[in-house]
């Protein structure tokens, strides 16, 4: 067979790795291979490389992604990117295409299987939220680097007994917010699937200071958001190709409105990009390695339309319109035990 492989949406560490276990796995048999270069935008405008034992040699600890990546919606503003994309895929040669990719990209590439394009999908979000699967690559080396950034912020806040504000991604869930708050010690975690109320965290944060702690951190997911009518966030105007708007800001208000209510110095910090660079952890680039394996062998075989999962321990293969039929939210029992500690 040859396979044509992409990496869309945002980067993550791991990309790299998944890459590399396709092309090895798939060199035990008589396959090539061909990656597009950005996501959608190089098989819209085929824009590839081929994939060898040597293009793919070293690459197992590299972030990023060496094909490249972008927000290319095939059918962004009611076109229909289809017959482009079959034009390239039987140009190349492509018996089966297999993109790496969070809800976007697999949203696109669910659309064009049921146009009877082989598909194997491969689950990338740095912010754990696609169904489908346990987890995510990428999404442990952000909770390291975010919970490394907590440990440093706790010696300056203590020095200066101010409020330290950590802003981190997650635009629909608080996974990493959640993982790397409890790992780092947080004393308040706020997150999308829970409103909150400005006051309410300002009160907290008083009582901590009245016990005698003369600082705090708060961790805040990019997408948390106040309870209605209780706080104004300033977000930007600008949206991708597949409608999101922008975040940012949700920790700078903070930073204004705790100092504002509690008289306490606060500084906020916003990790922003910072999450999803550099090498991946151990666990990142192990599952990456066993989602590409398991992507090659469903190609093989010929069973499209479904997406690599983790379940458990076990590597699993779920249909695509499974693993995008909803988004899965942070458990609640995490974040029942991270609030044990609050304060």
């Amino acid at each position: 067979m040859r396979i044509g492989l992409l990496t869309g949406g945002g980067d993550c560490p791991g990309l790299n790795a998944v890459i590399r276990a396709v092309v090895r796995r798939g060199l035990q048999g008589e396959n090539t291979f061909v990656g597009f270069r950005h996501g959608w935008s190089g098989v819209l405008a085929d824009d590839a490389i081929e994939l060898t034992l040597a293009s793919t040699a070293g690459i197992l600890p590299r972030g990023g992604t060496i094909l490249g990546t972008s927000r290319t919606n095939p059918f962004a503003d009611g076109q229909d990117g289809t017959t482009s994309i079959r034009r390239t895929l039987q140009a190349r040669g492509v018996d089966a295409l297999v993109p790496i990719g969070g809800e976007d990209t697999l949203g696109v590439a669910l659309r064009l299987h049921r146009e009877g394009i082989p598909i194997v999908g491969v689950p990338k979000t740095i912010d754990n939220d696609l169904g489908g699967t346990d987890v995510t690559f990428g999404f442990h080396t952000a909770v390291q680097i975010v919970t490394d950034a907590i440990d440093r912020l706790h010696t300056t806040a203590e020095s200066h007994n101010r409020v330290m504000v950590v802003e981190v991604m997650g635009r629909h869930t608080g996974w990493i917010a959640t993982y790397a708050g409890l790992a780092g010690g947080a004393d308040a975690i706020l997150v999308p699937e829970r409103p909150f109320d400005i006051d309410q965290v300002a009160a907290h944060l008083r009582r901590r200071h009245e016990r005698g702690r003369s600082f705090s951190i708060v961790v805040v997911a990019e997408g948390a958001t106040p309870r209605e009518g209780s706080l104004q966030v300033r977000h930007g105007s600008a949206t991708d190709a597949f409608g999101h708007v922008r975040l940012g800001g949700i920790g700078v208000t903070l930073e204004e409105e705790l100092e504002a209510r509690t008289g306490y110095e606060s500084r906020v910090t916003i990790l922003g990009h910072v999450q999803r660079g550099g090498t991946p952890v151990a666990f990142d680039r192990v599952l990456a390695t066993r989602f590409g394996v398991a992507a090659m062998d469903a190609a093989t075989s010929e069973r499209f339309g479904t997406m690599v999962g983790l379940r458990g321990t076990a590597i699993v293969e779920v249909a695509l319109e499974q693993a995008l039929a909803e988004s899965k939210l942070l458990d609640p029992k995490l974040y029942e035990t991270a609030e044990l500690f609050f304060g």
